[in-house]
C-alpha cells in the first residue's frame, strides 16, 4: 500500500507494522524515523544494514520474533535496503509480530523493483517514497522556523540560505540552528548570514575534487572558471584531495580483488551517499591503485611547493587539477 510521508502518522501501527522508504530525500526520512521513535514511549531504535541480515538472518528473525512481556516497543531500521530483502520481508508476512516497527531505507527504486512492487500491492505493507524537497517546500521550512523564533531575515537572506545550502533540508535546519543562536546575541545582518553559512563552498570543492579524479575534464574546467577560489582555501582544497584519494585507494584495492563493481560500492565503509555513487564508479574505472598512490606523493609535493609560493599557490594547485582530470 501506498501512503504520503505526511500520512504516517495516521497509520494504525499495530495493523501495519513494515515500511519502506525510498527516494533521495534521506534527511526527510531521517526526521519521519526519529518522530516514529519519539510517539512511542522508551522505543528501542536498532540499525541494520541489509547485508549484516541476508548473512545471517536467523538474528533478525529472532530480534522481531523473541519479545518477553517486559520487552519495550522496537523500531528496526534495515539501511541500503535492495531487491535482495524483498525474499526475507515475504516470509515475515506470514508470521504474528508485535510491538516491532520495521522500516527498511532503500535509495531510489525504479517501478520494476520486486520490493516496491511487494509493498505497494499489499494491504499489510506500507511504501512511502521520498522525492526531493522543491524550492516551495524549503522556503515554507525556512519561514515557518522564523515565525517560530521570532527571527527577521529578509527574501534575499531566505533565497541566500536555500541556495547555499545545496536545497537540503538537514543542511537548511543545521544552518537555521546557528542563526537562532546568534539572534539570541544581536540583530541578524545579512553580512551575518554570509558568514554563518558556508556549506556551499565545501560542496563546490568536494564537486572539484570529486569530477577530477572521475576525469571529467569539462566539469571540472567549469567548475574552476565558476569559482573564484581564494589562497585560504587551497590548503582546504588539498586536504579534501588527499582524503578522497585515499578512500578512493581503499575502493580500488577492493575492486581488483574481487572485480565486482557493485560489491565493491556496497559494502564500502563507511557507506557512500547515494548521490556519490555514480562518480565513484567512474573514479574507481578510471584510476589503478599504482596510480593513486603516486597522486598521494604527488599531492603531498604539491602542498609544499604552496607553502613555499603562496602568491601562486591558486595557479599552482589549479594546473594540477586540470592536468589530473585528463
Amino acid at each position: 500500500m501506498i501512503a504520503k510521508h505526511s500520512e504516517i502518522n495516521k497509520i494504525n501501527f499495530k495493523k501495519n507494522n513494515i515500511y519502506l522508504f525510498y527516494g533521495k530525500n534521506e534527511s526527510l526520512k531521517k526526521e519521519k524515523i526519529n518522530l516514529l521513535a519519539k510517539k512511542f514511549e522508551n522505543t528501542q531504535l536498532i540499525k541494520y544494514n541489509q547485508n549484516e541480515i541476508l548473512d545471517n538472518s536467523n538474528i533478525f528473525f529472532n530480534e522481531i520474533l523473541n519479545n518477553s512481556f517486559f520487552d519495550n516497543q522496537k523500531i528496526l531500521l534495515v539501511n541500503q535496503a535492495t531487491d535482495k530483502i524483498e525474499k526475507i520481508i515475504s516470509e515475515l508476512l506470514s508470521y504474528s509480530i508485535i510491538d516491532t516497527l520495521i522500516i527498511l531505507n532503500a535509495e531510489i527504486l525504479e517501478k520494476k523493483s520486486k520490493l516496491r512492487i511487494l509493498f505497494e500491492k499489499n494491504n499489510d505493507l506500507i511504501c512511502v517514497p521520498f522525492y526531493p524537497d522543491n524550492n516551495e517546500t524549503l522556503i515554507n521550512i525556512v519561514y515557518s522556523f522564523l515565525k517560530e523564533k521570532k527571527i527577521l531575515l529578509s527574501q534575499s537572506d531566505v533565497n541566500l540560505l536555500i541556495n547555499r545550502c545545496n536545497n537540503d533540508r538537514g543542511n537548511i535546519e543545521n544552518e537555521l540552528n546557528k542563526i537562532e543562536m546568534l539572534s539570541e546575541t544581536k540583530k541578524i545582518k545579512p553580512e551575518d548570514i554570509i558568514k554563518i553559512i558556508n556549506l556551499y563552498e565545501n560542496y563546490e570543492i568536494s564537486d572539484l575534487v570529486d569530477n577530477c579524479l572521475a576525469k571529467n575534464h569539462k566539469k571540472t574546467l567549469n567548475i574552476i572558471n565558476e569559482n573564484n577560489f581564494s589562497s585560504e582555501e587551497v590548503v582546504l582544497i588539498i586536504r579534501i584531495f588527499i582524503n578522497k584519494a585515499k578512500k578512493l585507494l581503499y575502493l580500488a584495492d577492493n575492486y581488483a580483488a574481487n572485480k565486482d563493481l557493485e560489491k565493491t560500492i556496497s559494502s564500502s565503509r563507511p557507506p557512500i551517499f547515494w548521490k556519490n555513487k555514480e562518480i565513484i564508479k567512474q573514479q574507481i574505472i578510471k584510476w589503478k591503485s599504482n596510480s593513486i598512490k603516486k597522486l598521494i606523493f604527488d599531492l603531498n609535493n604539491i602542498e609544499l611547493q604552496i607553502k613555499k609560493n603562496s602568491l601562486s599557490s591558486i595557479n599552482i594547485l589549479t594546473n594540477f587539477i586540470i592536468d589530473q582530470s585528463n
